[in-house]
This record gives structure tokens, C-alpha cells and sequence, in this order.
């Protein structure tokens, strides 16, 4: 949606999906039904002070805000990518570490806030809202920023901008909104680090993800979309041009990508070299993190019987290490950095749109 981590809905994503429907269905609900708003309400003085533990259940879980909830369902729906990437069980697991950690955290910054200032928090914003932002620690570490334009000629807006935007104006909502998303970003980095081995804590069990995937995952799986949707009728027909552009030129590189994937493994290429400049002319002042490769007239007499293989091109092992990171496997990282000239961006395109 603001990233491009590609453009697919909700495909491989059951539990963002059955999240952003359940949740928000059941905010809907309680809009309209207010005289039970104040089982959810997510009361820090009555969880200790009345021992009513079941409102950590319910006060965290379903908003109370439609504004929260909005913004909440945005960053739900761009984060599906870490589901697709990641698996759904794995996902879930981040959730429920995060979530129990989240709540314990609540509490101590809620005992400091006190402590400094001599203010009690009563009360907190309901919702999903500290694991939505404990996602942004992955986020901010795992997806690389690509820029997209520039604002006045200082300001870059990056893939990533929008989606910081929307946190803040989420994190700006309310007045203890600050406190769950501080909770949210510790909970987060401790989960996402494995500090204290918290991933071998809290996880979801295989059995309950094996339910999950029989019962829920039909109700809330999406269909796999058609890539050649036809363009918006609204825009003009300038928009339109740049968007075939775009997709022309991207096919292209798609096709070539895949190509060389299959000579790789059926013969060596000639030279070891993909000629990406001489095709894609807007793609030659992307290489520059790779060194030039001189000719050598002694190899093209011994092609016969050295063939120089695409594996011989260099390939910085960082930037290999960062898309491993991600979740991808070596040889495909490898493959996709070749093929993309060393542009990691370009790269992890390839990747999450395969």
C-alpha cells in the first residue's frame, strides 16, 4: 500500500486479514452499541487495584477509537509483508510475545511515569495498539529504504515515509499514546533480538497453528490476484502512460531475471555478464557499487574449455547477509543481487514479488 513491498492484498496473509476484519467489525459494534464500551476499556487502576485481569484481554485487543482503529488497520495491512515472508505461525508467535510483553511493560512505565512526575495513569488507549507498534522494530531493520522523490530538493520521501507518518499520527492520538508505543518498540526489540530466548517463551504451539490452518485460514485466505489488472480509469493520461511504462519496463526486467535464472542451470553464460545497460537504459547509473570488468582477450580464446560462470561476478556478502536477514535464501540472494547489477533495492524487489 505505501511500500514496495508489493501490491498483492491480502494473499498469503489470513491472519492480517481475519484481524483487520475481526477487530474493526467488533469496533464498529461497540460505536454503535456504547453501553458495553466500558467492558473494554483498558483501565491500568482496575487491573491493579480491583484485580480485574480480564480487561488486559479486553482492553487490549479491539479499539475504542474508530481514528485508532483506522490507523491501526493501516499499519496492520502494510506490515502482511513480514506474514508473507516470515509464515503465518511465525507471525503469530511475534504478536503473542510481543502482546504479553507489552502488557508487563505497560505497567512498569505506568509505575515510573508515577514515580517522576507524582501522576497516576489511570487509563490507557484500548486496541491492538502496542504490538502494531512493536512491528515497526522489524520494519525499520528489515526492509530497506528506497527513495522515491524528493520535497522542495532536500526532503526525501522514501518507501517507507508514509508509514512512519501514519505511526505518528497514531502515536499522536492520545495523550498516553506515547506510553504503548514506548512499550510497544521495548517489547518488540527484546522479542525480535530473542533476548532471554523470549522466541522459545512465547510462541504459538504446531497444533494450534495446524487448527488455524484447517478452520480459520479458509475463512480468511485470499485468492491469488491477477497481475495484469488494468489501470486505474480515473487518472489521466499522463499517469496512465508512466504506469505502462512502468509495468512494461518491469515485466522486462522480470523476464530477463528469470532467464538468466534458467541458463544458470541448463549452461554457463558467455562472459558471465548480464548486459542490464544495454537494455534498460534507465538502470545504468545503478551499478555503481560494482567494480568495472575489463576485457580479457586470453579468455575469449579459452571459452571452450573455462567458461567463466555467473557465479564469478562479484557480489558485496553485506548486502547478501542483509537479504538472508530477510528471510530469503542465499543462492536467491545471490542470484537476484547478479541479476540486478549489486542493487540490493532492485533485489528485494525480485525476491518478495517471487
Amino acid at each position: 500500500m505505501f511500500t514496495t513491498t508489493g501490491s498483492r492484498g491480502l494473499y498469503k496473509a489470513p491472519l492480517c486479514k481475519g484481524l483487520l476484519l475481526v477487530l474493526n467489525g467488533l469496533t464498529v459494534m461497540l460505536t454503535l452499541l456504547p453501553q458495553y464500551q466500558d467492558m473494554f476499556v483498558y483501565s491500568l487502576q482496575a487491573v491493579a487495584h480491583q484485580h480485574q485481569v480480564w480487561r488486559l484481554l479486553c482492553g487490549r485487543l479491539i479499539c475504542l477509537d474508530v481514528k485508532d482503529s483506522f490507523c491501526s488497520s493501516l499499519l496492520i495491512y502494510n506490515f502482511r509483508i513480514f506474514e508473507r515472508r516470515f509464515g503465518t505461525r511465525k507471525f503469530a508467535s511475534f504478536l503473542l510475545g510481543t502482546w504479553f510483553l507489552s502488557s508487563l511493560v505497560d505497567f512498569l512505565l505506568a509505575q515510573a511515569f508515577q514515580f517522576l512526575f507524582e501522576h497516576e495513569v489511570e487509563e490507557l488507549p484500548a486496541g491492538l495498539l502496542a504490538p502494531v507498534f512493536s512491528l515497526f522494530v522489524p520494519f525499520y531493520q528489515s526492509i530497506p529504504r528506497m527513495p522515491v522523490t524528493q520535497v522542495l530538493g532536500h526532503i526525501h520521501i522514501t518507501n517507507k515515509t508514509l508509514v512512519y507518518i501514519v505511526g505518528l499520527q497514531l502515536l499522536t492520538s492520545s495523550p498516553f499514546m506515547w506510553l504503548l508505543a514506548l512499550s510497544g518498540l521495548i517489547s518488540g526489540g527484546l522479542y525480535h533480538s530473542n533476548a532471554l530466548w523470549l522466541q522459545k517463551v512465547f510462541f504459538v504451539p504446531v497444533w494450534v497453528s495446524s487448527v488455524g490452518k484447517y478452520i480459520l485460514e479458509p475463512l480468511f485466505s485470499s485468492s491469488q490476484p491477477n497481475d495484469e489488472t488494468p489501470l486505474g480509469m480515473g487518472a489521466t493520461l499522463d499517469i496512465q502512460r508512466q504506469q505502462r511504462m512502468d509495468l512494461l519496463d518491469q515485466q522486462l526486467l522480470l523476464a530477463q531475471y528469470n532467464e538468466a535464472r534458467r541458463n544458470v542451470r541448463r549452461q554457463p553464460q558467455v562472459g558471465g555478464l548480464l548486459q542490464w545497460t544495454r537494455l534498460f537504459p534507465s538502470l545504468r547509473h545503478r551499478g555503481q557499487n560494482r567494480p568495472p570488468v575489463q576485457p580479457h582477450p586470453e579468455a575469449q580464446t579459452h571459452q571452450s574449455t573455462q567458461p567463466p560462470l555467473l557465479e564469478n561476478s562479484p557480489v558485496a556478502e553485506e548486502q547478501v547477509a542483509r537479504l538472508v536477514e530477510m528471510g530469503f535464501s542465499r543462492i536467491d540472494a545471490l542470484e537476484a543481487l547478479r541479476a540486478s547489477n549489486n542493487d540490493i533495492n532492485m533485489a528485494t524487489n525480485f525476491l518478495l514479488q517471487h
